[in-house]
């Protein structure tokens, strides 16, 4: 009986360990952040995690003047705290790439935009090429694509990944970073697959989620994501970013996380080139724990 050769896709992920079960990852990451995430709550890593936030505005009612405005407090953040990291990266749709590029006085912070039809992904290829194309023209530096998880669920490997590597060669020397939606796929396994997947299309960082859908990040979700980073690593010498994102709440959120980076991927992993931090309110919270009071200033 003939059978059926296996796809470059499944050939990849055999060399992984995929066989994952839910209830033991859980149990590691309870144990992570317990005995791990008291030792990293020092006024340091605090400051540290602020220069890696994704200062991010997604919103319906977003306007070129509020985008302005937002991008304002970024120019002004640096003249406030001399002492303490910019941002690093100010998130936002594609239509507001110009103003922020335009508008955006601090070195080092990133322009990303979210593109290719986020959140959802579902659009017509060529609509996500072309949107990812402009974005770029108009001073994006980074691309967030949102991973087709309709293909995922469905098998569909090869235009998943085909989809990935033709926004990549858009993107070119530009970080892309690949949405997961870890929150609609079923299981540990599902996320450490999807992350093999993303990585070997081209992604630069792997993201947990769009803030849009329930669940967003959660730390086991992380936790799979870093160790198929780290295993992808070692089979590679390919180093790739990690960005948990929706649902980081509190400054505690942001310390479990920034620990199940630190165990399993490392000291390496531990810039704000590889680590990053999608969210808008936690800024406000960590820059109010570095300063010792409560200060709303983004």
């Amino acid at each position: 009986m003939e059978t059926l050769e296996k796809s470059k896709y499944d050939q990849m992920l055999a060399l992984y360990n995929t066989d994952l079960k839910d209830s033991e990852v859980a149990a590691k990451v309870a144990e992570i952040i317990e005995k791990k995430v008291p030792e990293n709550d020092t006024p340091e890593v605090k400051k540290f995690l602020m220069g890696s936030v994704e200062l991010t505005t997604l919103k319906t009612t977003d306007s070129e003047e509020s985008v302005l405005a937002f991008t304002e407090k970024v120019n002004k953040f640096e003249d406030a705290y001399p002492t303490l990291p910019h941002v690093a990266t100010i998130c936002v749709y594609p239509c507001y790439a110009k103003i922020v590029s335009q508008s955006l006085e601090v070195e080092g912070v990133e322009v990303a935009c979210v593109s290719g039809s986020f959140p959802s992904s579902q659009a017509l290829i060529e609509v996500k090429t072309v949107e990812t194309a402009l974005a770029l023209k108009d001073g994006a530096t980074e691309i967030d694509i949102v991973m087709s998880v309709g293909k995922y669920l469905s098998g569909d490997y090869e235009t998943l990944c085909d989809e990935i590597e033709e926004l990549k060669a858009i993107c070119g020397d530009h970080k892309m970073k690949v949405i997961l939606e870890t929150g609609l796929l079923p299981s540990a396994s599902d996320i450490k697959k999807a992350s093999l997947l993303a990585m070997y299309a081209g992604a630069d960082y792997i993201k947990t989620s769009t803030g849009k859908e329930k669940p967003a990040a959660t730390p086991e979700a992380a936790y799979v994501m870093c160790q198929a980073i780290k295993e992808y690593y070692n089979k590679t010498g390919i180093q790739i970013g990690f960005k948990p994102a929706g649902g980081l709440n509190t400054v505690h959120d942001a310390l479990v996380y920034y620990t199940i980076v630190k165990e399993v991927l490392g000291e390496k992993w531990l810039t704000n080139q590889w680590l990053r931090l999608g969210t808008s309110r936690l800024a406000n919270l960590l820059l109010s724990e570095v300063v010792g009071q409560e200060v709303k200033f983004f």
